[in-house]
């Protein structure tokens, strides 16, 4: 009978999950419109992997990914590509597949929170609170629908986090600890280019749990075993060198002739610009592809008033607690890869930053459900008030939380399809009239908008179309006369113009 109803608990909460996921996916089909041109190279690449086991320029399953050709070159990390790769073995290539699989990482990821909430409350109340708050936050939800390098990122810090707290209720570090530490700090390091500096940050920061011998070995334990997992990027950066490093030049304030002296108030200001509330709260990231302008900010102001609440509950009451400490840390060093660059409050690089604001709502949880022991003192009625307060504190947070997911969902299936020109739509409506054309093969040139060559591979590989149909050429080449160009030139040469939309231009070379 038991046995009947754990099964008959487990179907329910099976069911739940997977109408959540329904729900959280909705609509994806539409919104967000078209592909980004990095987004074709993550599934393009993932697509050759599968099929091929080589990436676009013949390694065979490399370490990174080179992305692009000429100056727009870069190398994507290896997590997506190979995880989306796996999709794409069993499945047909199409973006429907790859956004549906990016949103499962994030969904996973706010599911793993609330897991993580449970283990440190040890309340299954205060767990679903802190999934339901994560999954309705738009920073996180937003991410999901992105197929860039992101979106297993929260996942991967959620895990990270769970095998930290796992190991620091020991005295003594066990080695199936410290490896699930190293290999999550792995998973850091490879699965997006913040990691390379946020992984060594995190690492850096276990130092906070040598509060004895004991835990100091376990400390260096791990140091070793995650630098063992680092032996790959620094064989590939003696193979490569600077490629690691050469977009990070091109994005960042900081250059290689660049002084401390340059670099270290302009490092402040960005850091304090990346703790804007503004940003955090009214308007979010800038960039129309990373946040629907319009739907307020990045967080639900309720659970941001929950993580000061909790801030201050740590402080007062946790502060000697290694555990908190660790996650306030991690707070403040999340911030630190997109203070590196000159884009204000850039939400991608700053990822994990939500995931350790969703940790600390937990103590502001667990004062605001506290259970006050009613005794048979004068303080009786006291302490009920107290408890009635507290109680209608966080059902006014989450109301307010659950207004403002409302809102920002509203203004996001309105507003979010609209954004044909951050996703590359017109590149689409160019491709479709060029495939139309009897002339093959269809020559992909890249211009001043960018290697759009990119969606022409992809697009062709989710028709299913030979690709020697479809020649890139490089940069300074022009395409033979009476041939069909796709190009994300601003004009063309010697040329007749068939539809120009956009960024991009189609033509027929003479």
């Amino acid at each position: 009978m038991v046995k009947r109803t754990t099964l008959a608990r487990l179907a329910v909460a099976l069911l739940v999950v997977v109408l959540l996921f329904l729900l959280y996916t909705n609509g994806l089909s539409r919104n967000p419109p078209g592909f980004y041109v990095d987004e074709s190279g993550v599934a393009y690449n993932a697509y050759l992997i599968a099929h091929t086991g080589a990436g676009e320029f013949g390694a065979r399953y490399p370490l990174f990914f080179q992305f692009y050709t000429g100056g727009f070159t870069q190398w994507a990390n290896p997590t997506q590509i190979y995880l989306l790769s796996i999709l794409f073995f069993f499945i047909k290539p199409s973006i429907l597949a790859a956004r549906i699989f990016s949103a499962a990482w994030i969904f996973a990821a706010c599911l793993l929170l609330g897991f993580l909430a449970k283990q440190i409350s040890g309340r299954k109340r205060i767990g679903i609170i802190v999934a339901a708050i994560a999954l309705l936050t738009p920073w996180l939800f937003e991410v999901s629908r992105l197929v860039l390098e992101t979106f297993c990122y929260p996942a991967a810090v959620v895990l990270f986090l769970l095998a930290v707290h796992y190991a620091q209720r020991k005295e003594k570090w066990e080695w199936r600890n410290v490896l699930a530490i190293a290999g999550t700090l792995a998973l850091l390091t490879y699965t997006y280019s913040i990691g390379r500096l946020l992984g060594m940050l995190m690492a850096f920061g276990l130092v906070i749990f040598a509060t004895n011998y004991e835990r100091f070995i376990g400390v260096l334990k791990t140091w070793a075993a995650y630098v063992v997992t680092l032996i790959p990027l620094l064989i590939f950066k003696s193979s490569h060198p600077g490629v690691l490093t050469q977009r990070f030049y091109l994005i960042s304030y900081i250059k290689p002739e660049s002084t401390w002296r340059e670099i270290v108030p302009m490092f402040i200001r960005r850091y304090l610009e990346d703790f804007s509330l503004i940003s955090l709260l009214i308007d979010g990231d800038g960039n129309p592809r990373h946040h629907v302008p319009g739907s307020l900010g990045s967080f639900l102001i309720g659970a941001f008033i929950l993580v000061v609440i909790g801030l201050v509950v740590v402080i007062v009451r946790h502060w000697r607690e290694p555990w908190w400490r660790f996650v306030l840390y991690g707070m403040l060093v999340s911030v630190i890869p997109g203070s590196l660059t000159g884009d204000q409050f850039h939400s991608l690089r700053m990822i994990a930053y939500p995931v350790f604001l969703l940790v600390l709502t937990i103590p502001a949880l667990e004062f605001l459900l506290e259970r006050l022991f009613v005794v048979q003192t004068e303080h009786d009625a006291a302490r009920t008030l107290s408890q009635f307060a507290r109680r209608s504190i966080l059902a006014i947070l989450l109301l307010a939380s659950a207004l403002q997911a409302i809102y920002f969902q509203k203004v996001f299936r309105r507003e979010g399809p609209q954004r044909d020109f951050y996703f590359d739509v017109d590149y689409k409506i160019l491709y479709d009239e060029a495939v139309a054309q009897p002339n093959k093969p269809i020559y992909l040139v890249d211009g001043v908008n960018g290697p759009v060559y990119m969606h022409g591979l992809w697009y062709a590989a989710v028709e299913g179309r030979d690709r020697a149909d479809f020649i890139h050429l490089d940069e300074g080449k022009r395409a033979p006369a009476s041939t069909i160009v796709i190009s994300s030139e601003e004009t063309c040469f010697n040329c007749q113009i068939i539809h120009k939309s956009g960024l991009y231009v189609l033509y027929r070379q003479f």
